[in-house]
């Protein structure tokens, strides 16, 4: 083992997989820093002061690595749900079935058609190679589908418009058209529910997604130090100099933090990168209700919300994952919305909670305000990595780092959306700890489109960890 001194930057699940492989090849010239006072990141969790417990968003897990699970059994042992997914889709006032483009009959009839029509003009005309996300939606969905569902929805999750995306991230994230398959729905009244590699998911018995993180932190020899706000990389003379005047030597680097940020943080002459790198930030709110789930949303898991009756894109009944997401079962349920924002979609922070209320009215997710006990309001500055069509320019940055010894990765390290799951995260951390410690070939985030196939978790697992 070569003993060069690593620094990581963050105790996400990126950091922490770092810092687990290093320690698992007994390298311990590493030191941790985290610029908040616990362990997470962005996969922490909250049990606010009426007991009810919050994620930073809808998490679940599912993995792509048959690592990341054995790792998952041995820290929690037993202490997983494991739930169907039943996800919908709030639409022309019902739910429907997700993925929508599978269950367009239940849509009042006219949509239906339009929706239908719409993927039977595919069929019938040539497209040219799509330029942005719009014009993929468009060439790939039809006009009907794109118009009820995915333009609007696509918008108030990523809060910029379509056109100013690109599609390289697509990948398994999005069940495209059958034909064929939908016709079949159609004719024999039948839900197609199945899709997705994440149709069977787990989540932590107690805790929220924080559990996990909190549980692999306490096992690693190496503690971090908390409240270390990078605020400095010199690349020449190996440095990090943080908020409070400490500097930190170092032969290699393992950042977590926005990659964004760290270029303009660092001295490297050319910082134009930072500049073309676009996120979205997200509200998020833990809505405590007094009873029990309304019939209609018992078993549901999450829903999206393509229209403007309501600001979020995302709901989640939260006290269907565990029984100990509050305080007490006989009397209380929760819920959790997601909105986004940017500067293409303000937010007004002094409305939003009377919004949220009053969209949860109108969705039919409650059907009074005077059920809601307790409010919890959380916003994320970095919430999405977008995939701008400039990202892929700007990550050019990514090897140019490497290069000199600064490994950016991570769900903002990284910069790729379609690797920024909890699975994925935490193995970027792994494999990048590899590549220091064994020079070892790092797949995650160099091949996401390998890493998402159905069929790669022994590919992987040989390419990772055997000789």
């Amino acid at each position: 083992m070569p003993k060069d001194k690593i620094v990581i930057l963050g105790t996400g699940p990126c950091g922490l997989g770092a810092a687990w492989r290093l320690q698992e090849l007994k390298h311990q010239n590493f030191k941790i820093f985290e610029k908040l006072s616990y362990p997470g990141g962005l996969a922490s969790a909250f049990i606010d002061e009426k007991g009810f417990t919050w994620d930073i968003g809808g998490h679940i897990q599912f993995s792509h690595y048959k690592y990341f699970d054995e790792l998952m059994d041995y820290l929690l042992k037993g202490e997983w749900i494991t739930h169907e997914r039943e996800s919908w889709v709030w639409i022309k006032g019902r739910f429907v079935p997700y993925p929508l483009q599978n269950n367009i009959r239940h849509l009042p009839k006219e949509d239906m058609w339009e929706c239908l029509s719409g993927i039977i003009d595919l069929y019938k005309n040539s497209h040219k190679i799509s330029e942005n996300f719009k014009e993929w939606i468009l060439t790939t969905f039809g006009s009907g589908i794109s118009k009820i569902f995915l333009l609007p929805y696509n918008y108030k999750v990523w809060a910029y418009q379509p056109e100013k995306l690109s599609y390289n991230w697509i990948g398994e994230r999005v069940s495209v058209p059958d034909l064929k398959r939908i016709t079949k729905n159609i004719l024999f009244d039948q839900d197609d529910l199945s899709w997705g590699p994440n149709n069977t998911f787990r989540f932590p018995l107690r805790g929220g997604s924080g559990y996990v993180w909190r549980k692999l932190y306490d096992k690693l020899d190496n503690k971090a130090l908390f409240n270390y706000e990078a605020i400095e990389v010199n690349t020449s003379k190996k440095y990090v100099k943080f908020n409070n005047g400490h500097m930190e030597y170092f032969d290699h680097l393992i950042s977590t933090i926005p990659l964004d940020r760290l270029i303009l943080i660092s001295d490297l002459n050319d910082k134009s990168a930072a500049g073309k790198l676009i996120h979205s930030s997200i509200h998020v709110f833990g809505i405590g209700l007094k009873g029990s789930p309304p019939q209609h949303l018992k078993t549901k898991c999450w829903m999206y919300f393509p229209e403007d009756d309501c600001p979020f894109y995302r709901a989640t009944v939260f006290s269907n994952y565990s029984p100990y997401n509050v305080p007490d079962t006989k009397n209380y349920w929760s819920l959790m919305v997601e909105i986004s924002e940017s500067p293409d979609k303000v937010v007004d922070h002094s409305l939003i909670e009377e919004d949220v209320i009053q969209g949860l009215i109108n969705t039919k997710l409650i059907t009074s305000r005077d059920i809601i006990v307790d409010i919890w309001h959380h916003f994320e500055p970095y919430g999405y990595p977008t995939p701008s069509l400039q990202r892929d320019d700007a990550l050019k940055i990514l090897p140019i780092l490497d290069n000199l010894g600064i490994f950016s990765r991570g769900r903002f390290g990284g910069w790729k959306y379609e690797v920024s799951n909890q699975d994925h995260t935490f193995m970027q951390g792994v494999e990048v700890a590899n590549r220091i410690a064994l020079n070892k070939e790092e797949i995650t985030i160099w091949h996401p489109e390998e890493v998402n196939k159905p069929d790669s978790r022994l590919k992987l697992e040989r390419s990772l960890f055997e000789n």
